[in-house]
């Protein structure tokens, strides 16, 4: 004897309910800029160009080589505005600005969870897949806006202190003022897009723990982890394989003949793999028991 049927009764939405305009980007964004932890990555990154300046005065300006030559981009930091602003960026590209990266895209689902208030949020309710798009979103915007913010500062400070000029190239030759902002703005682009694999094991991570430090150290951990492998020279090619490989690949870009390929491979690698996370991320996420 066969079980009749119950149809299912049509749930209920509220008058001017709407999906797509729960958890806005603009409370998202007002949100996390309102968090200590913003302000004080900001202050960091706004700091570091001051101190630079402060310890080249104590320290005296580079001297370059034996022979007075400038051997490398650190001889040419007071050089110009510019140099100073590369200068700048190539100290920071391997940890310092992996730090913000991790942080604004690890500890954006794990502290509501750790806060108890993510389920709150998706019983507002707000779509899993819609609050994900709105925290990555908002977390890669301020990623960005933290790689921005250490160059303008950098030129600016640098500019008062040595002066506006031609970037000076170690390797001989120097880019004028306007060519040189230009390659200045495709550095930073580079290396946003090569902190798109930091940004999707922080992002992944941070929707598998509860634990916003475990998301943020994780992400910078296994960052390390990459960059002391694609030290083991004995790896030989399966190091291109690695994003560390291609970090300072930005470096082709300041020349007077750019060279492209190593950047054009460097954001292959890392998008490849920011793409497989995050979509790990929204996978597991839309099919997580949320209890926190």
């Amino acid at each position: 004897m066969s079980t009749p049927t119950v149809p299912l009764e049509p749930v209920e939405v509220a008058d001017g309910y709407r999906a797509g305009r729960t958890l806005p980007l603009r409370v998202e964004l007002v949100r996390q800029l309102k968090r200590r932890r913003t302000l004080v990555m900001g202050a960091i990154l706004a700091l570091l160009p001051f101190v630079l300046v402060i310890a080249f005065a104590i320290g005296g300006t580079p001297d370059g080589g034996p022979d007075g030559n400038r051997v490398n981009l650190m001889d040419t930091a007071t050089a110009s505005g510019a140099n100073f602003a590369a200068v700048n960026l190539f100290v920071s590209a391997g940890f310092l600005l992996v730090i913000p990266v991790a942080l604004f895209c690890g500890d954006t689902v794990a502290s509501e969870a750790g806060w108890s208030s993510l389920r709150y949020l998706l019983a507002a309710p707000v779509p899993r897949m819609r609050l994900l798009w709105s925290k990555l979103i908002v977390g890669l915007g301020l990623s960005l806006a933290a790689m921005v913010l250490l160059p303008v500062v950098a030129l600016t400070v640098g500019t008062a202190a040595y002066g506006w000029g031609p970037l000076h190239i170690p390797t001989g030759g120097a880019l004028d003022p306007g060519t040189a902002a230009q390659r200045l703005v495709v550095v930073v682009a580079y290396l946003f897009v090569s902190q798109l694999v930091t940004a999707g094991l922080a992002f992944w991570l941070s929707t598998r723990t509860d634990a916003p430090l475990g998301a943020v150290g994780g992400a910078v951990g296994l960052t390390i982890v990459g960059n002391v492998l694609d030290a083991v020279t004995a790896l030989g090619d399966w190091r291109h394989f690695l994003p560390a490989h291609w970090q300072f690949a930005w470096a082709d870009a300041i020349q007077p003949d750019p060279e492209w390929s190593g950047m054009i491979q460097g954001a292959s690698v890392s998008v490849t793999y920011a793409l497989v996370l995050f979509a790990l991320a929204f996978r597991g996420f839309v099919r997580k028991d949320v209890v926190s």
